[in-house]
């Protein structure tokens, strides 16, 4: 894995030491398990930008940071690398660190790992907690710009936070509920339709928007209606569905969900388990997942947003703050696209053709 990349490469792409990058490339003892997939991830990563080496204009290395289900980086990371395709004369080069869960010390020593290393700038998807926000200060400090992906932080100096439009999202979520619930829709003789919402922690700004805004709206549409917030599952399918399974057991009028935070196959399981019926599903993100779910019948909707311009913008803004490109003057927050199946962007089906599960 070392001949096509120096060691000095590969050093500052995985932001560690020579010394480390050497024992690691020699097999010699002395460097943690960690240590050693962290040289390989970096020697992938300079694999997939191995085709910008021949372009020509200015260097940018950033950081991808994100605690997210892996279905979901996944899908950002894969997306990041088209869109630092189309950055020409810029050429950039992407650390990842990427994980489904990570604990708050992890997280902030990351950032901070970052800050001493140096970097032209940080895409981060990351809680709305103290200790994030001061990490963000200090690496703005460093005059390293940060950019915040599908969830903000709300007193961070960050450079901009790019993604969707939160509450809009949430609001249409509760329209399209309310709308295919129908005035009669019954869970029990005589009892209003409850709804499930799932959601992947409580410190997440983008997902507490959407939550805000959808108990507001449906409330006023559907007053009867509980909605019950479910924040246990991080995302991830094994605990999402044992948390979804005990609620169904407390509350047998839930019969629709809004999955903010994902693991829609793990919810469904449950529903499945319960020997409940599910009328009306609403989720995010067209992740393989989600794409697989949808096309089956088994989602009523998806709310998605244009993650290309995105990302596409994050560069931007970082090229930006370092005074290579002009002012953007595009709007930061996506509209939110409600998809069926019969409406699924072009570019996802190519890839879901080229990608089966």
């Amino acid at each position: 894995m070392s001949k096509a990349f120096s060691m000095k490469e590969i050093a500052w792409q995985a932001g560690i030491g020579l010394a480390t990058v050497d024992r690691v490339l020699h097999d010699r003892p002395g460097v943690s398990p960690a240590m050693r997939r962290r040289v390989q991830q970096a020697c992938l990563e300079l694999e997939r930008q191995h085709q910008q080496v021949g372009l020509k204009g200015r260097r940018f290395l950033i950081d991808l940071v994100m605690e997210a289900p892996s279905r979901f980086s996944r899908m950002v990371r894969d997306t990041l690398a088209v869109a630092v395709q189309r950055m020409p004369p810029a050429v950039f080069r992407v650390r990842e660190h990427l994980a489904e869960t990570m604990a708050l010390p992890e997280l902030i020593a990351v950032l901070d790992t970052i800050g001493r290393r140096g970097s032209q700038g940080v895409l981060l998807k990351a809680p709305d907690v103290p200790a994030v926000t001061e990490a963000v200060a200090r690496l703005q400090a460093r005059g390293i710009p940060v950019v915040t992906l599908v969830t903000d932080l709300r007193e961070a100096p960050r450079r901009a936070y790019v993604g969707l439009d939160n509450h809009r999202a949430g609001q249409t979520a509760a329209y399209l509920t309310d709308q295919w619930l129908g005035p009669s829709a019954l869970a029990l003789e005589g009892a209003p339709t409850d709804v499930l919402v799932s959601s992947s922690g409580p410190h997440f700004q983008g997902e507490g928007e959407r939550i805000a805004a959808f108990v507001q709206a449906l409330g006023q549409s559907r007053p009867a209606s509980r909605v019950h917030v479910m924040d246990t599952g991080h995302g991830l399918h094994a605990p999402t569905r044992e948390a979804v399974g005990q609620l169904l057991a407390r509350c047998p009028a839930v019969a629709a969900v809004y999955s903010v935070g994902g693991a829609n196959a793990a919810i469904l399981a449950a529903f499945e388990a319960a020997g409940r019926p599910c009328r009306v599903f609403i989720g995010h993100d067209l992740d393989d997942d989600n794409l697989a779910l949808l096309r089956a019948g088994r989602l009523s909707a998806v709310l998605h947003h244009d993650l290309h311009h995105d990302l596409h913008l994050a560069c931007r803004l970082v090229m930006q703050a370092h005074g290579v490109a002009h002012a953007v003057s595009m709007p930061t927050r996506s509209n939110v696209e409600v998809i069926t199946p019969f409406n699924v962007p072009a570019h996802r089906l190519d890839e879901a053709r080229l990608n089966p599960p």
